[in-house]
This record gives C-alpha cells, structure tokens and sequence, in this order.
C-alpha cells in the first residue's frame, strides 16, 4: 500500500513538471509573439517624443553653430587662444615649480608666443607679396611649360588659345590678382584686431587657468563627476601638449628635409620653403596638398624638363609620406590615434565656420573630443550585434 502511493506520487509530479513546462513553453511563445508583433505595429506616442526631442537637439545644434559662425570675429583668436594655452599647460606648471609667480609666467610665455608669431609673419610677409605682384607671371610661365605635355594629350583638348581667352586668360589673371589684393587690405584690419583679442586672452587665460580649472571643477557636485573632471583636465593638458611637442620635433626635421629638398633641386629660398613644410605640416591633409602643389609649381619654373620639375615635390611628398605613416605612428603609439575620415570632415567643417584658423584648430579641437570621449566611456566598445 505504502509502495503504490509513493509510485503515484511521483507519477502526479512528474505529471505536474510536464503541465508546469508546457505552461512556460506557452507563455515563451506567446511573448515572442508579442515581441514580434510590436516590431511591426505602428508608430505610436512615445516615437513622436523620440522624434520631438531629436528635432530640438538639431534645431539647437543649427543655431548654435550660426551662432559661432557669426561671432567668429571674436571666438577664432579666443578659441585659438585656449588651445595654445592648454598646450603649454605642461610648461606653465614646470615654470610654477622654479617659484615664477602666476602673472609672470603668463607674460613670458604669451609673450614668447607672439614674438614667435611676429617673427613668422615678418618672415613670410615678403615673399607672400611678391607672389601676389608676381602672380600672373608666374602662373603665365608655368601653363607655357606645361602646354607642350598637354598638348600630346589630344582627348585633353587644349591648346595655346586656351589660355588667351575665358577664365584662365591673362586678363582674368590679373583681374584676380586686384581681387586678391583688395580681400587681403581689407581683412588686415580685422586680423590686426584679431591679433590683440588672442595675445589679450592668451595672457588671461594662462594668469587664471588655475583658478577657471578649479571653479569648474567643483561646479560638479558629487566626488566622483569631481575626480572625473580632473581626470579629463589632465589628459586633454597631456594629449594635446604631448601630441604638439613631438609633432613639433618631427615638422622641424621636416622642414629641415624640405631645406635641403629645395637646395639641392635649385628652388630659390630654400629655408623658406622649410618654413612652409614646417607648417603647413600642422594642418592635415590640406597643408600637404597645397605645400605638394607648390613645389611643383616652383621646379617647373626653374627647370626646363617636367620630370626634374616636379623632383623636389616627389621627393617632398614621398618623405611626409613615410613620415606620416610610418614615424609619427611608431612615436606616437595608436592610444591617440584619430580615424583619418573624422580629421577630414572637422577640417572642412572648421574650414567652413573659420577660415584657415579653423583648419589649424581642427586637429587640436578633434584630439580634444577624442580624450573627452575617451575618459567617458573608457571601456565602452563597439560591438557588432550579429544573429544567432
């Protein structure tokens, strides 16, 4: 009697198990199906919410960058400014360690910045000149070089008349040329204002980067967004004033690699055109392409045959290529290593909102929000959700 319970006992549990089991197979099944039905129900209240939200972002987004792009007067030498500052945020605290009060080292160092500036625009204002005065000529010689090559290319269609009339002409030339002249006289006022906005904020900026670190800081309210922020202060300090130092080393040996380039391939002013190597350097991409161009233009000016022409701009280029690729890379490590497609689009974006400033600032403002990003969300990854 005994036996036969117990046996029926445990036929009415295991009867159970396969009812509880069967139950959850059911209720798995019918979320499936709800999961799935919900995937194709129509958009309700809460995607409207999504949708508003994300069309407030773009609506503050437009009129935030119109707003930077009007008042670029004002926030290109400021922006400038900040960054150069930032930059030499390493300097100034080593300075501080020797006992240099805080003003002092702000004057030294803005003032070192300047006369570097001044020196380069004294240097360069002369030859800039006299490219624009010699402009037409110059580009007058390099298409009647250029003419004979091209002329062997029938499908290119060109021929010497096309040069004598249409946009390409001499007299659109050196219309141009008086266009360029006017654009330069009438921005050198705003530049001049410019220059004393940057040297002004420059100097305040190092004099009371300190103290502006240590209210934003404690703006957070909470000791560890606090620990965040200062984590953040010090590897934007630390990426930006390392990334500049060491590319400041290797544009120089650049720029004396370009000397020697120029030396040995007949080009007048070699240490000029180091000066430009150097930096023209700084601006990726865009400052290759247009140093690559010039040289060029200036080997076939001085020498009879293309291919002697356009030596020195292959050797140039073949150097800033390796260096590139190869050098900065090897030095730099890949922790800071920015997807060049990224760099592209800020330096036409910045280009577009700033002018040249913005193509110099392009690169620091990109290393900036990748260190932001990166203390972020420094285990964040980008995983590819793949089926099953």
């Amino acid at each position: 009697m005994t036996t036969t319970t117990a046996r029926a006992a445990r036929q009415n549990g295991r009867a159970k198990r396969r009812t509880i089991e069967h139950e959850g197979a059911r209720q798995d099944e019918i979320a499936g199906y709800s999961a799935d039905a919900t995937e194709f129900m129509p958009l309700g209240r809460d995607a409207l919410e999504v949708a508003k939200a994300w069309a407030v972002i773009g609506i503050f987004l437009i009129i935030g960058f119109a707003v930077v792009h009007q008042l670029s007067l004002i926030l290109k030498p400021v922006a400038l400014a900040i960054v150069i500052g930032m930059i030499l945020g390493m300097v100034a605290e080593r300075m501080g360690e020797f006992g240099i009060p805080r003003f002092g080292i702000a004057l030294i160092l803005s003032t070192l910045v300047m006369a570097c500036l001044f020196l380069l625009v004294n240097a360069l204002a002369e030859p800039v000149a006299t490219l624009i005065g010699e402009g037409p000529r110059v580009v007058e010689e390099t298409f009647a070089r250029i003419t004979p090559f091209l002329e062997k290319h029938h499908w290119l269609n060109i021929t010497p008349a096309s040069f004598n009339s249409g946009p390409m002409s001499m007299e659109k030339l050196l219309e141009n040329s008086g266009n360029v002249l006017s654009v330069v006289s009438a921005n050198l006022t705003p530049a001049i204002i410019q220059g004393l906005i940057f040297f002004a904020a420059l100097l305040l900026f190092l004099y009371g980067r300190l103290k502006l670190r240590r209210t934003i800081i404690m703006a957070f309210p909470t000791r560890r967004q606090r620990l965040l922020a200062i984590r953040i202060f010090n590897a934007v300090e630390e990426v930006l004033g390392y990334y500049f130092a060491t590319a400041s080393l290797m544009y120089l040996g650049l720029g004396v690699v370009m000397t020697l380039i120029a030396y040995a391939g007949g080009l007048p002013m070699p240490i000029l055109w180091g000066v430009f190597a150097f930096l023209s350097s700084f601006i990726p991409f865009l400052g290759i392409t247009v140093m690559t161009f010039s040289v060029a233009v200036a080997g076939i000016l001085v020498h009879d045959t293309l291919l002697i022409g356009f030596l020195p701009a292959i050797c140039f280029f073949l150097v800033h290529l390796i260096m590139e690729n190869l050098a900065f890379p090897a030095v730099m490590g890949r922790q800071w290593e920015i997807n060049p497609f990224v760099v592209f689009v800020a330096i036409l974006f910045w280009t577009f909102m700033w002018g040249a400033v913005g193509a110099m600032l392009a690169l620091p403002l990109s290393l900036i929000a990748m260190t932001i990003a990166n203390e972020l969300f420094p285990d964040r990854k980008t995983v590819p959700q793949l089926p099953d």
